[in-house]
């Protein structure tokens, strides 16, 4: 008897999504894409992943960090350069739920998203079109794009696509958490069972070394080794985490 896939899509309507994404469509999966009062969520079992999970940027979380998370004092502002009169377009190259993207689009970069885990890039093709029609967050969502691939094996291709040049690409491989938040645990525990460990970190790195015009960097635990490859050129750290900068050359105001 085969194992059941970890995802798969459920609901009428939405076939065409899982023909166009090549997910398994109406079978049994340990996490499911599926339309719950408008939105499209990914469902598993409550203890093990949590509640429903959607990409949400017009409330909760996106919408508190938008309003109080400090601007362009933030660390990932800083370490991707978004000083006084600079603001450089930004490849989120591990785009995840967008949240990173988000904020830095809310400072006004034009950033694309990669994201190589299908049911993910559809929640965030969801949190996306739904951000457009919401007044408050549509300008914001507007300087947001989204490609689905593997940013390892094609992130040039997948760059050279959007028209985007790429003066920063951000990176935030996979590692382990030890937040001792219960949400944060079942949310990470759900990423694990769509990508597992990003084992090609280092050659996710190359990438976006190739690609950068102006740098790269890269999220790391604040007492994690960098990644397997060039040495950083600085870092900047915050409590539980640090941002290694990778840099080619100095962004300048326009």
């Amino acid at each position: 008897m085969s194992e059941r896939p970890p995802v798969a899509v459920h609901g009428p309507a939405l076939a065409a999504l899982a023909e166009r994404l090549g997910l398994p469509f109406g079978v049994e999966a340990e996490l499911t894409l599926e339309r719950r009062e408008g939105r499209l969520v990914l469902v598993g079992d409550a203890k093990r992943y949590g509640h429903p999970l959607a990409v949400e940027f017009a409330s909760g979380r996106a919408a508190h960090r938008r309003r109080f998370g400090g601007g362009r004092g933030q660390l990932v502002a800083r370490a991707c350069g978004l000083g006084q009169g600079v603001t450089p377009s930004v490849v989120d190259a591990t785009a995840g739920l967008g949240r990173d993207a988000f904020v830095l689009a809310g400072l006004g970069a034009e950033v694309l998203l990669v994201e190589r885990v299908a049911a993910i890039f559809a929640l965030l093709e969801d949190g996306l079109a739904h951000a457009l029609r919401d007044a408050e967050t549509a300008e914001i969502a507007g300087r947001m794009r989204l490609q689905h691939g593997d940013a390892s094996r094609e992130l040039d291709t997948l760059v050279a696509a959007s028209g985007v040049v790429p003066q920063v690409v951000h990176l935030d491989p996979m590692f382990p958490h030890r937040d001792k938040s219960a949400l944060v645990k079942k949310e990470m525990r759900l990423f694990r069972t769509l990508a597992g460990d990003d084992a090609d970190a280092p050659r996710l790195l190359e990438a976006a070394l190739d690609v950068a015009t102006h740098r790269v960097v890269v999220k790391r635990p604040r007492k994690a080794p960098p990644i397997e490859g060039p040495a950083p050129r600085h870092a900047i750290e915050g409590k539980t985490s640090r941002y290694d900068l990778y840099v080619h050359r100095a962004l300048k105001a326009s």
